[in-house]
């Protein structure tokens, strides 16, 4: 085999990632969302089970904690989607 075809085959088997920095950039921004909108969701229990905690039912985990997560499905999503090569 001669040199010139050992260094293509060489070159050729560099390993490639499937996404690239600013896939993950994205895919950890989105992760980060929805960590946020689960601990926004979670508490508001009572320690005793024959006393009602009104508080389970407020703004924070009824509206914000999941659209928090709905929005951080959605950028991984668009991480996934994301290619940084296309060209503008």
């Amino acid at each position: 085999m001669s040199k010139k075809h050992k260094n293509i085959q060489e070159q050729s088997t560099k390993p490639e990632f499937i996404f690239h920095r600013k896939n993950y950039i994205f895919m950890f921004i989105g992760i980060a969302c929805m960590a946020l909108g689960f601990i926004l969701m979670s508490g508001g229990g009572s320690d005793d089970p024959n006393v009602f905690n009104p508080d389970i039912y407020n703004f924070r985990r009824i509206r914000l904690a999941p659209t928090l997560v709905l929005i951080g499905l959605g950028i991984e999503v668009y991480a996934i989607l994301l290619n940084p090569h296309k060209k503008k």
